[in-house]
């Protein structure tokens, strides 16, 4: 019987449709999303992004530096004037999306709305361990 259902995708059960990587073209999304991602990062977050799977920005507000590494939650890094992480943040788009968006989500709204940006977040204990200090990945 296993065998069987495995055979009729008609029968899976419709709640795995929500399963990120679930249903086909989630792979297409995430090249897009990130293609986009690439076009609207400056040379320096691009070479980062490439070298690191992370690149940073500037506030607009307060010119603080953030580290926005791969992901779509709890992926955004404050870093203190000695390039380490101090505090971590935790804000995203609403919806199902796919990493690079979210990411440019992220970029735009720290260099365009930082304090509305950080009005929504969570904050995000960071260890300042020797070993997480500079958080390279």
């Amino acid at each position: 019987m296993r065998d069987s259902l495995r055979r009729q995708p008609n029968r899976i059960d419709p709640s795995l449709r929500f399963v990120p990587g679930f249903r086909y073209g989630y792979w297409e999304r995430e090249a897009r999303g990130l293609e986009l991602l690439k076009e609207w990062l400056s040379p320096e977050q691009f070479a980062q992004y490439h070298s690191k799977s992370y690149f940073e920005v500037t506030g607009c507000h307060s010119g603080k530096r953030y580290r926005i590494s791969h992901g779509t939650s709890m992926n955004i890094h404050e870093l203190d004037g000695a390039g380490c992480p101090c505090v971590g943040w935790c804000f995203a788009p609403k919806g199902y999306l796919v990493a690079g968006d979210v990411m440019l989500a992220q970029k735009i709204a720290l260099e365009t709305d930082e304090r509305g940006a950080l009005n929504v977040a969570n904050k995000v204990f960071v260890p300042t361990t020797r070993r997480n200090m500079h958080l390279h990945y």
